[in-house]
């Protein structure tokens, strides 16, 4: 199984709309993990998905459109060595 960790910036109508919730629902069901929060800059959402290939595309996926309410106007992906450090999906606090 092809492991793989993205690191995900998100921009746009992504801030008080429950994008990040919705992640985390959205990275549980498929099996992601690693973490989400807000920027400082009102703009944006990062995250950091870790899981099989197919399963962080189909989050990636997700984030493209995002919940009703949100407007995603930018997805930029950097794709990281995978590291296999976290246990689950969490909500982090903005940064």
């Amino acid at each position: 199984m092809d492991m793989v960790r993205a690191h995900v910036y998100i921009r746009g109508r992504v801030q008080g709309v429950f994008f990040r919730q919705s992640m985390r629902e959205v990275a549980t069901r498929h099996g992601v993990k690693g973490w989400v929060r807000n920027r400082s800059d009102g703009r944006t959402v990062e995250a950091v998905l870790e899981g099989p290939r197919d399963a962080v595309e189909k989050v990636l996926q997700w984030a493209r459109v995002g919940p009703p309410g949100a407007r995603v106007e930018d997805l930029e992906v950097r794709w990281e060595e995978y590291r296999g450090e976290f246990q689950d999906f969490k909500i982090l606090p903005t940064e």
